[in-house]
C-alpha cells in the first residue's frame, strides 16, 4: 500500500502572491497585435525590406509590384495594412505615390516583443 503525507494548507499558502510587473493593458495589446499582424505576412516583410532599402528609404508603388511578383491591387492591400498599422507613411506625388517607413516603427515593434 502507498501511504502519502498531506500537509494541511492555509488559503493564503494556495494562492501565490500577484506580481508587481507591469502587465499589457488590453489598449495597449490591441496596438501591440495590430502592429504584429502587420508584421505576420512574408510580402509585407518583403515591401518593408524593398522600401527602407530604396533610394533615400522610399519606394515608389510602381516599384513594388514587380519584385514581389503581385498584382497592383494585392500590393496595395498590403501597403495600405502596413500604413494602418503604423509602420509606412504614404506621400502623393502627382500620379504615383511613395512609401517610406515611419521614423522609429520597426524599433516600436522590436520592442512590443522585448517589452512582453
Amino acid at each position: 500500500m502507498n501511504t502519502a503525507l498531506t500537509m494541511e494548507t492555509t488559503p493564503e499558502q494556495v494562492c501565490c502572491e500577484p506580481s508587481d510587473r507591469p502587465v499589457l493593458n488590453a489598449a495597449d495589446a490591441q496596438e501591440s497585435a495590430r502592429i504584429l499582424k502587420a508584421l505576420s505576412d512574408p510580402n509585407r516583410l518583403r515591401l518593408l525590406s524593398i522600401v527602407k532599402a530604396g533610394e533615400g528609404g522610399e519606394s515608389c508603388v510602381c516599384d513594388l509590384t514587380e519584385p514581389l511578383d503581385l498584382g497592383q491591387p494585392t500590393v496595395s492591400h498590403h501597403l495600405k495594412i502596413l500604413v494602418d498599422a503604423g509602420l509606412l507613411e504614404r506621400e502623393k506625388r502627382g500620379t504615383w505615390a511613395y512609401y517610406s517607413l515611419v521614423p522609429g516603427a520597426l524599433e516600436k515593434a522590436a520592442s512590443i516583443i522585448t517589452g512582453l
